[in-house]
C-alpha cells in the first residue's frame, strides 16, 4: 500500500513519537523513510544582511543532522531511507518534495495548541499539508497543552 513514506523534521525531540508511528507503518510495507528538513527561507530572509548566510549555514547543519536521527532510526528498524534538505517554505516544500518523489503517506507531528494559541498562530506546518496535500497525512500531535 505504501512504498514511500515521508516523516518531515524540524529537528525537535518530537520527532520521534512521529518516528515511533511512522517506522512501523513502513515495516509493514517495507517502503522507504523519506527524512526532509525545510531551511524555512523567511528566517533567512529577515535576518540582517551580515547574518544572513551564517544564520542558512546554521539551519542548514541542523537540517542535516534531524535528517540524520531519521535516516539512523529507519537504519535501526531495517528500512531504506533517504534524506533531504531544502530551502524555501516549509508546508510548500513538504508537499512538492512528496509529488517529486511518489511518496505514499506523511506522517508529520505537530505539537497541541491551547486556544489562545490556536488564535495568534497563523497556522502550522502541518496543518497546511492537511490542508493541501494529496495524499494521506497521518499526524501524529504530541505535546498537548490543556
Amino acid at each position: 500500500m505504501y512504498d514511500h513514506v515521508l516523516v518531515p523534521t524540524d529537528g525537535s525531540e518530537t520527532v520521534s513519537e512521529t518516528l515511533s508511528h511512522a517506522l512501523p507503518i513502513a515495516a509493514d510495507n517495507d517502503a522507504t523513510v523519506h527524512g526532509l528538513y525545510v531551511v524555512d527561507n523567511r528566517i533567512v530572509t529577515a535576518a540582517d544582511n551580515d547574518a544572513k548566510d551564517e544564520i542558512r549555514d546554521s539551519l542548514e547543519r541542523e537540517g542535516r543532522t534531524a535528517v540524520a536521527d531519521v535516516a539512523d532510526s529507519a537504519a535501526e528498524a531495517g528500512l531504506d531511507t533517504v534524506e533531504a534538505v531544502r530551502t524555501g517554505t516549509p508546508w510548500k516544500e513538504i508537499i512538492e518534495y512528496a509529488d517529486e518523489r511518489d511518496v505514499d503517506l506523511i506522517v508529520i507531528g505537530t505539537q497541541g495548541k491551547t486556544p489562545k494559541e490556536k488564535i495568534v498562530s497563523l497556522g502550522s506546518v502541518s496543518e497546511r499539508v492537511v490542508d493541501n496535500a494529496s495524499i494521506p497525512v497521518f499526524v501524529v500531535r504530541s505535546g498537548r497543552s490543556e
